[in-house]
């Protein structure tokens, strides 16, 4: 599989430093505004309902896109190829990196899961409140298998990845990237559960590198997170395939849906590839 040739985007290595402290501290922001909006509207600050975590988690995704293209046009002009919006050099080793990388990241999971003896895995949809009904459960769908995974992607692996790899090259970058993807996860899930999502990170970062796109990454994303939510359900093993492959469709219309509103209201510029 060939590697992806060329310089990375100019987009000096102290500006993901800084995108990563503004997305952070945005989220919070959105997060507080939510949370005093309920309390404004008669909710008990102690028992707030379910739909302010979800409205702040959407609204912390809102913020990831935000910084990313924000940070990315400090520079000029960015092209949507510059954050990997774009198809892969060659489609069939994509998929085969794709799938490589899943298993891995699979793998490494039932490894370190065996090693620290998790009994469990922490359910994070239940603490969005995926419970109260059919209406939360959806949100909590959406907002984990489509809104996430693309938010993410485009902060981490299109902007973040390749700002650090400015500083350190390819490798230090994706490690980097793994660990500081896997951290900002810590106010959902406990320590323990953080290093199988640096890996994923990580992986998902070389993913990136060698397709020379965010799509693969995005795919893989929805479909891991598909995978983890119906699993959390306790679906059945139809019902996972049904949900890692509505993810994946799910955020393939949304994507290439925005890619073609950006080609009608924008019009080409000369930009340097990733």
């Amino acid at each position: 599989m060939a590697v992806v040739s060329g310089a990375p985007p100019p987009w000096p290595p102290w500006s993901a430093a800084a995108a990563l402290f503004t997305a952070v501290g945005g989220t919070l922001l959105v997060g507080i505004i939510v949370a005093v909006a309920a309390v404004a509207a008669g909710a008990k600050s102690g028992n707030l309902p379910s739909w302010v975590g979800i409205v702040s988690s959407y609204g912390g995704d809102v913020v990831l896109i935000a910084c990313a293209l924000g940070f990315a046009g400090l520079r000029g002009r960015i092209h949507r190829s510059q954050l990997g919006l774009r198809a892969p050099q060659a489609v069939l080793p994509a998929l085969g990196l794709m799938v490589a990388a899943g298993a891995a990241v699979f793998v490494f999971g039932l490894v370190w899961q065996h090693l620290v003896h998790l009994e469990r895995q922490e359910d994070l949809t239940k603490k969005l409140g995926v419970d109260d009904g059919t209406g939360a459960l959806v949100a909590i769908a959406v907002l984990v298998c489509v809104a996430a995974p693309i938010a993410e992607e485009t902060f981490f692996r299109g902007f973040f990845f390749g700002a650090v790899r400015n500083w350190r090259g390819v490798w230090p970058a994706a490690i980097i990237t793994g660990l500081v993807f896997g951290a900002v996860h810590v106010g959902s899930y406990s320590v323990a559960y953080l290093p199988p999502l640096a890996f994923l990170g990580f992986a998902l970062c070389l993913v990136r590198w060698r397709t020379g796109s965010l799509y693969p990454c995005i795919a893989l994303h929805a479909m891991n997170n598909g995978l983890a939510f119906a699993v959390l359900r306790h679906w059945t093993w139809w019902q996972v395939i049904l949900t890692m492959l509505g993810a994946l469709l799910a955020v393939g219309v949304v994507v290439l849906g925005a890619v073609k509103i950006s080609q009608r209201h924008r019009a080409p510029s000369h930009t340097m590839t990733a």
